[in-house]
């Protein structure tokens, strides 16, 4: 067998790993009927995952707890939170937080 057909092997390999996780669920759950608790219960797993990833990174710069005015990812991520809760927009989080980050880096 040679290098291309193995490349191309591994390629396929992987578009099948990465695909059926994803469709099989689809497929599988488009047929059933979903109670609506369970279906505001799952609206609620996007900001708990987007928690997950960002309170240590904020809350623990150096694998520590870090609650200080020293600590520039606490302080950005204040008016950060300001704006997502003023105006439900990822984009304006996104541009107050990296602001805030900005200024509190050339202070």
């Amino acid at each position: 067998m040679s290098l291309q057909t193995k490349i191309y092997l591994v390629i396929f390999g992987l578009w099948i790993i990465n695909y059926l996780p994803r469709m099989l669920p689809m497929v599988v759950l488009s047929k059933l009927r979903i109670p609506e608790t369970v279906i505001r219960w799952l609206s609620f797993v996007p900001a708990a995952v987007l928690a997950a990833i960002i309170a240590p990174s904020v809350l623990m710069p150096d694998n520590r707890l870090f609650l200080s005015p020293q600590n520039a990812y606490l302080l950005a991520a204040v008016p950060a939170f300001a704006a997502a809760f003023k105006t439900k927009s990822l984009v304006w989080t996104l541009i107050t937080g990296m602001l805030a980050m900005a200024l509190l880096q050339l202070w």
